[in-house]
């Protein structure tokens, strides 16, 4: 009993023991043995390790590939048009020892504070840099210019043990001052295209408008000389008429146009006429004595 009694505490410590001397290093990261703050191994490999309890301690750092955001900054492009650029960063811990030693006891708190501070930088230096205008890092084309940044940062985060994996211009705006500018000479350029629109379409319609008018007085024209050819023609046979029928019966052709010199003088609308009804004009309303 009296071994027994003794037995189970120096079990329990010997496990105690065991267990802190025992940890597990997962495949999302890697792990430094310290000692005294001292790197005395380094653990990249996922699986069991070992340390020494008591005078050992394990960091962990994250293996997978992390991100963060930039505070915006103004940058000044060769044509001197200041803009508003706000990036973000994708990065990983290339080597945990040097990353160790950069940082200290700071982690990744600290190497963001330290990368933020390069990526300004190179933001202003590839951005500021000679052919680089503020229309080129607007458009689609600055996909060569996040490149070259990530590019420098790269190797300048290098020192902190980083590998600036990817680098990406969020927004890149106008200050509120120069947005106002640029807006007002924006509209100042619309209204003027839309005020040579509106001229350009108004001498064409205008042109047209010519041209129809010459069209419309042209055919007139045309039909006015087919209607007198017509006219003329129907003239000219209309009096054939008349001469061949005045040749056939001279007596009925007198008594036809009678006829129509009384419903031209006999209209309501007429003057009224004084003469006398002996007269020839009133020939026809004579009656004629009948035959003995």
């Amino acid at each position: 009993m009296g071994k027994s009694t003794y037995i189970l505490p120096v079990f329990v410590v010997a496990l105690v023991v065991v267990l802190s001397s025992v940890f597990v290093v997962d495949e999302r990261q890697k792990a430094l043995v310290l000692q005294f703050g001292q790197i005395k191994a380094v653990k990249e490999e996922p699986g069991l390790a070992f340390k020494i309890p008591l005078i050992q301690e394990v960091v962990r750092y994250d293996d997978r590939i992390l991100s963060f955001d930039t505070n915006e900054i103004e940058v000044t492009p060769s044509d001197d048009r200041r803009l508003v650029v706000d990036a973000f960063a994708r990065y990983r811990i290339a080597d945990v020892v040097q990353f160790r030693q950069a940082v200290g006891v700071g982690g990744i708190r600290v190497a963001e504070d330290r990368l933020s501070g390069i990526l300004n930088a190179k933001i202003r230096e590839v951005l500021g840099a000679d052919q680089v205008t503020s229309d080129r890092i607007l458009s689609s084309d600055r996909r060569e210019l996040t490149t070259r940044i990530r590019d420098v940062a790269r190797a300048e985060a290098l020192s902190l043990g980083l590998d600036v994996v990817d680098v990406r211009l969020k927004q890149t705006n106008l200050p509120p001052t120069s947005l106002e500018v640029t807006f007002a000479r924006m509209r100042a350029e619309r209204e003027r295209e839309a005020a040579d629109e509106i001229a350009r379409g108004n001498e064409a319609a205008q042109r047209v408008r010519a041209l129809a008018d010459r069209t419309v007085v042209e055919t007139q024209s045309e039909a006015d000389r087919e209607a007198n050819v017509v006219r003329g023609e129907a003239d000219a046979e209309r009096n054939r008429i008349f001469a061949e029928a005045y040749g056939a019966d001279a007596e009925f052709f007198a008594f036809y146009r009678s006829l129509q010199a009384y419903e031209q003088a006999l209209r309501g609308g007429n003057s009224t006429l004084v003469m006398t009804p002996e007269g020839q004009f009133f020939e026809y309303f004579k009656d004629e004595k009948p035959a003995q």
